[in-house]
This record gives structure tokens, sequence and C-alpha cells, in this order.
């Protein structure tokens, strides 16, 4: 594993970056880790209350936007990797607002970029490093149902503002790898699912809305398809681009596993009529559950750019790597279903805002 490393993890607090704070804190336990997150709605400084009982672990509030404070926690921490989540990612939000998604994907990545550069580069012998960018394959645009997988040369074609903004920051840093010599990696990934994801994405909001007896609204015929990975999963694909993967290159990170939206939240109603048919203290707990969650399903009209179809083809993450993802979506939606219930505190706070009151009485950094 070599000598000890800190890392800086931007959007800490968000889904997939709280996954993979914990992810690393449990394989990498000589490391450091400093977690930054502006905790805007979908950052949640209660889902790292256990790793802030880490003393490798830190949290520092703040915006990736603002170069000085960046460059003064790098230098601080002396921090050698840079893995970069902090990004607004929800294509419904970026549709009704895309400023946002350019303020922090376009102009965000850049102050990163710059203050890696000024801490990294900035002498004649330059300091060994990595920055990680973590991006979307949402920047290579639909696919038609018979067409190959996205591979790493696949040209890009964003079709929202939030793919354009993700395709604009990959551009950025392949740009500073090329022109400045910053020795990045760029992972392109499939869209994930699993704990701490906030409940406006898919597979939380459907099971919080059966749970609740609320309808499960789907885009138009459903049909879209997604290549879905388990959040541990990409953390893992994440691991062995930093420690094996080449400077300067992008990986794509997959779950060998489309799904058709319809058939995800079919899939996930039967399972809870299952669960409520066994379990008679969850009745109790959701009254308004109904007896059967597929009758809640309502087609909705579908959102304008709708991708088709996204699937990830992994196999140069899998040659050179050795990446293979672990669950099946099965066994990841078991364990994502399990979560949610166990959890109900979590989205119930996040959901209602009360995690705010939490932050006030227990935020910290060390």
């Amino acid at each position: 594993m070599g000598s000890a490393r800190s890392l800086l993890v931007t959007g800490a607090a968000g889904f997939i970056g709280v996954n993979f704070v914990y992810y690393w804190l449990q394989q990498y336990p000589q490391d450091k880790v400093i977690g930054l997150d502006a905790l805007t709605y979908a950052g949640n400084l209660s889902s790292l209350e256990d790793a802030l009982e880490n003393n490798n672990f830190s949290f520092v509030q703040g915006d990736i936007r603002d170069q000085e404070m960046i460059e003064s926690l790098m230098a601080e921490h002396s921090i050698d990797t840079i893995v970069h989540f902090a990004a607004e990612s929800h294509v419904d939000r970026s549709i009704s607002g895309p400023d946002a998604f350019i303020d922090t994907n376009i102009i965000g990545t850049h102050s990163m970029l710059k203050a890696a550069r000024n801490q990294w580069l900035s002498s004649d012998a330059p300091e060994p490093h990595r920055f990680h960018h973590v991006s979307t394959d949402e920047v290579y645009g639909s696919l038609k149902r018979d067409d190959p997988a996205f591979t790493e040369t696949t040209p890009y074609k964003p079709s929202s503002p939030y793919s354009a903004s993700k395709a604009a920051s990959d551009h950025l840093v392949h740009a500073y790898a090329h022109t400045y010599g910053l020795e990045t990696t760029i992972s392109n990934c499939s869209n994930n699912y699993g704990p701490y994801q906030f409940p406006e994405k898919l597979i939380p909001l459907v099971l919080i809305n059966i749970l609740h007896g609320k309808e499960l609204p789907i885009y138009g015929d459903g049909k879209q398809i997604r290549d879905w990975l388990y959040v541990a999963d990409h953390a893992r694909g994440i691991d062995l681009i930093i420690n094996k993967g080449r400077v300067g290159e992008t990986y794509n990170i997959g779950g060998h596993n489309e799904w058709q939206n319809i058939d995800i939240v079919t899939l996930i109603c039967e399972r809870m009529n299952q669960l409520a048919t066994e379990n008679d203290e969850l009745r109790k707990q959701f009254p308004n559950m109904p007896d059967d969650a597929k009758s809640l399903i309502t087609f909705v009209k579908d959102r304008p750019g709708h991708d088709q179809r996204y699937a990830i083809d992994a196999h140069k993450s899998t040659t050179e790597l050795g990446y293979v993802p672990e669950e099946s979506f099965e066994t990841g939606i078991k364990k994502t279903i399990e979560w949610y219930l166990q959890q109900q505190g979590w989205w119930q706070a996040v959901m209602d805002g009360s995690y705010k009151e939490w932050i006030s009485s227990q935020y910290h950094q060390k």
C-alpha cells in the first residue's frame, strides 16, 4: 500500500462521496481524509456521523469555487490526492435551473484544477499527486437499443444542461493534464444506487413513495434503459483507478446491469409487496402502504430531451485494473431496501429538513 496518503474528497457529504469516504477509511486506515462539502440541499453532514468519530477524518464546510480556501486546505493537510465528486447532478433540476450546474460543475471544477496546479506544480520539482475527477456516462449522450455500449472513446454528445456541464468539466481536466502536466484520471460511471442516496432519485423515491402510498411517477412509457451500479462497486472502481490507473486516462465504471425504468419500479414494488406480507410491523408503521404497490404506478409526460438508453462498456477497467462489480442488481437492491427500512430516521430528516438542526448541534471541524 505504500506510505500514508492525504486525500481531499469534494462533495463528501453527498450520496457517492459519503459512501466513498466510508469505503476509503475502512480500506486504508492509515490515510488521512479531508471531506469538503458546501452542504447544499443534497449534502447531509448527518450521513458522515460515524466518519466524524474517526481521528483520520476531518470535515470542512466550503465551496469548491473558493480557490483560496482550497489551496489553504491543500497546504495545511499536505494533500497529495484529490477525489472530486462535488457536482450538481439532478437532470430535472438542470432543466429548470441550469445556472447552478454551470457554477458548480464547470467553474467549481476549474477552481479545483487551478488550486491543484498552484499547489502541486508551482516548483521545478512537482510533488507526487493525483487529481481524480468523477464524471458520468451521460456525457456520451443517448444510445439506441441495439447500439454498442459507451467506451472511453465514444464522442461526447451531452443532451441536458447537467450532462453538458459535466462534459465541460471533463474537458477542463483533460486540458490541465495535457497543457500543464497535472496528473489526472477521470472515471465515467453509470447510474449509482445504494445507501444515503437523496430521495429525489428514482430508487429511493419509489421506495419512500410506496411506504407512504404515494404515486410512482414514470416518465413517458418507462422503457428508458439505464446501467445500474451499486455505489460500493463504484468506490472500489475509483480505488483501482487511483492505485493502478494510468495518468491522463479515462476509465468507464459500469454495473454490467441494464434495466428499463419500468422494470426497476416493478421489481421494487414486488419486493415491497413481499416484505409487507411478511412484516406486520411494517404495515403498522406505514398504514398507507397499499396491498399492491404496483397500483401506485402512474405514467406522466416525458421530460424534455430524455435520453433513451445509457450503457457502459467497462472492458478497459476490467482488463487494465481488474475491475468487476461485486453486486448484481438483485443483491444490490436487496441491500438498498434493507438499508432504507433500517434508516428511516435518516431519510425522514432529510425530507423534512430537520437535519439542518443536526448540523447546527453537531457540526465541527477537527
